[in-house]
């Protein structure tokens, strides 16, 4: 079992707090992290029908049967337990007494809010890093990291990305949307879905994807909102700074795991990657997540942002901190070329809000040329990481 990052985090917020929530999409290790790092609080599984029969029926009487410190699984399908908890809580005041995940956002979200405001440490547990992977000794190519994915059950449990993925969103789309939404047909759902992967790192049209869907646009943006609450996609917004130009404000979407996002588009192998119309947006999806990580599993907001103008000028991604920003360019070509880093220079020249602009590439040749240095993908994590420490002042 490797060691996940964001154990620290976790282990810190169980010293402050009662409760510690962890959110995250299913499969992307909540549970084997949270039995691993607290080996003596007993377990429930609310995702077994006993179990979670019993909860609803009689909340404290579950809770007595089940004593602290516990783990609660899928917490959010039964948020009536959390007002008990929080007369236990309220009780006992026993630090890191109860830790509870959960992969839907908006049910538990509502239930904390009521219940365990002020109460809880909330963390989020995306797909493994490529350091997570890497510390368990698997190390990949470009094409293998975005094919295979991350997700812990690929690479340690040794299921083929196909198999997984297809389960995974068959699973997905005939429980987790249910639960949230009554979808009429769920083919044009899945459509939806695959037609957002043809559109990764693009801002998306909802109007526009309307007729090619079928439904209106209402529903796309109800489906969309349930995507993103349940971990599928996540919307990068763009950065609202003004450096005299009009800015595009609409978010562009990304996929949490970009195995996932592959497998919708009918990716088989690595090979079929390189040959893939849309390895620019596959490959800047997996940078995008592997920054997300990095603040996440260092218990931090994204605070990750686009830049682009109304005349088509773009930065890929802006890492801020406080009002220093970190401009990023994202290229999935493995050769340098001098011109990744002209749109860095320009942004650089418009704002002395920017520091340490960064080319993030599939190569590993660094060129440091007119204050921009290039990097490969493998360090992404690491260039956030460090960047935030010097923030910091560590």
């Amino acid at each position: 079992m490797i060691q996940r990052s964001i154990g620290p985090q976790l282990e810190r917020l169980a010293k402050q707090f009662p409760v510690v929530t962890i959110l995250g999409p299913r499969q992307s290790g909540k549970t084997t992290l949270a039995r691993s790092q607290f080996p003596n609080h007993t377990y429930a599984n609310l995702e077994q029908t006993s179990v979670l029969r019993a909860a609803e029926d009689d909340p404290e009487g579950f809770l007595k049967t089940n004593p602290a410190p516990l783990i609660l699984d899928e917490v959010q399908r039964t948020p009536g337990l959390l007002s008990d908890l929080q007369l236990r809580v309220d009780r006992d005041k026993i630090k890191g007494e109860y830790i509870l995940t959960g992969s839907h956002q908006p049910k538990l979200a509502e239930g904390i809010s009521q219940s365990l405001a002020g109460r809880t440490g909330i963390l989020t547990l995306l797909p493994c890093t490529i350091d997570e992977l890497e510390s368990g000794g698997i190390r990949l190519e470009r094409d293998e990291y975005i094919y295979r994915g991350f997700m812990p059950g690929v690479h340690f449990d040794g299921i083929d990305p196909d198999n997984f993925y297809r389960s995974y969103f068959q699973t997905y789309v005939e429980r987790d949307v249910r639960l949230l939404i009554q979808v009429s047909n769920q083919r044009l759902f899945e459509t939806f879905v695959r037609l957002l992967a043809g559109r990764i790192g693009q801002v998306v049209n909802l109007q526009a994807m309307a007729g090619d869907v079928g439904v209106s646009s209402t529903t796309l943006a109800q489906w969309l909102s349930v995507l993103e609450a349940s971990f599928i996609v996540f919307r990068l917004p763009s950065y609202s700074g003004n450096f005299g130009k009009r800015l595009v404000k609409s978010p562009k979407i990304y996929f949490y795991e970009v195995g996932l996002a592959a497998w919708l588009l009918g990716i088989e192998t690595p090979k079929q990657v390189t040959r893939d119309p849309l390895i620019g947006g596959l490959f800047e999806n997996m940078v995008v997540a592997e920054a997300m990580k990095a603040r996440l599993n260092a218990g931090k907001e994204p605070n990750l942002y686009y830049y682009r103008d109304r005349y088509g000028f773009e930065v890929d991604l802006l890492a801020v901190h406080g009002r220093a920003i970190m401009p990023i360019e994202i290229k999935s070509a493995m050769t340098y070329d001098k011109s990744f880093s002209s749109n860095l220079r320009v942004f650089c020249e418009a704002t002395a809000l920017a520091q340490n602009p960064t080319v993030v590439y599939a190569g590993d040749t660094l060129v440091n040329a007119n204050g921009v240095t290039s990097t490969n993908f493998a360090n992404v994590g690491h260039l956030i990481s460090r960047w935030d420490a010097e923030m910091r002042g560590e």
